[in-house]
């Protein structure tokens, strides 16, 4: 005997269950929930393999949990069903992160044309070519994303990194400064500015801006570090000095950093020896 096809109302009654569980998972991921939302994903997907919607939280689940080579598979199934371009965006994430960056910005140049514009799959794009010193096609991208979207502050500071790279500082400053007129005080773009005016030799300003990030956030190693790079330049040594090795004390990675600041700084006139700059950093001798 034959069983009964599932009635209208039953198949009603199905969708209505997978939308309130999908639901459910995204508020489990909006709580930081992940093994929850991974296992809601991973039911809907026992029940319908090739769910769509499921297959695309799940990829994001597992690649917000840093497992994104089991990311992809889901991820994939899911980019075969439409054009998507958050999905592509996260499927092209998921590879850049195993090294397969071709593939990757195959995903993400399909991502850019999908209309209307996904912005972060423009970051995502332009900060994949400044990984790779594709720092012209980077600027091109991220120019594009924004004028498809240019109140969003990520694409500009993605953008100033860029011209920093590059050596523009004019430029770099101009998309720093749209980053803080969308977002006033952000700390990166207070940042970017700072050590645009570092290179341009304008260390007071410079200073004044990495001051300001500190006061906003009194960890931010990085401004730290350029903050004591900058009064060693303006002829304060010692709190300069100061300055780096707090950085080097919270964040023991950064010495090497934080060392050849300290020998490039007044351009190196203070240091007969490098390991006399090493010491002054609270180490004994140079690593």
């Amino acid at each position: 005997m034959k069983p009964h096809a599932r009635s209208p109302k039953g198949n009603r009654a199905a969708a209505d269950l997978e939308v309130g569980a999908l639901a459910r998972a995204a508020a489990a991921i909006e709580s930081r929930n992940l093994d929850e939302a991974e296992r809601i994903a991973r039911e809907i997907l026992s029940r319908r393999p090739q769910h769509p919607e499921a297959l695309q939280l799940l990829g994001a689940v597992l690649l917000g949990q840093k497992r994104p080579r089991e990311a992809i598979a889901p991820l994939e199934a899911a980019a075969r069903n439409g054009a998507n371009p958050e999905l592509e965006t996260h499927l092209a994430k998921a590879l850049r992160e195993i090294g397969r960056l071709s593939e990757a910005l195959t995903w993400l140049y399909r991502a850019i044309e999908r209309q209307p514009a996904y912005a972060p799959a423009f970051q995502e794009l332009g900060d994949l070519l400044r990984s790779m010193r594709r720092y012209a096609e980077a600027a091109t991208v991220l120019n594009r994303g924004l004028a498809a979207a240019p109140t969003v502050p990520e694409l500009s500071l993605a953008l100033g990194g860029v011209y920093l790279d590059q050596g523009k500082a004019e430029h770099a400053k101009v998309s720093f400064a749209r980053a803080l007129s969308i977002v006033p005080g952000n700390p990166d773009a207070l940042l970017g500015i700072g050590i645009a005016l570092q290179y341009e030799g304008e260390f007071s300003r410079a200073a004044e801006r990495f001051q300001r990030v500190l006061a906003r956030d009194p960890d931010h190693h990085r401004a730290r570090m350029n903050l004591g790079y900058c009064l060693i330049e303006l002829g304060r040594l010692d709190d300069g000095i100061a300055c780096l090795r707090v950085a080097v004390q919270a964040a023991p990675h950064l010495y090497g950093s934080a060392l050849r600041m300290l020998i490039a700084g007044g351009r190196g006139r203070f240091w007969l020896k490098r390991s006399a700059a090493a010491e002054s950093l609270g180490h004994d001798s140079e690593p």
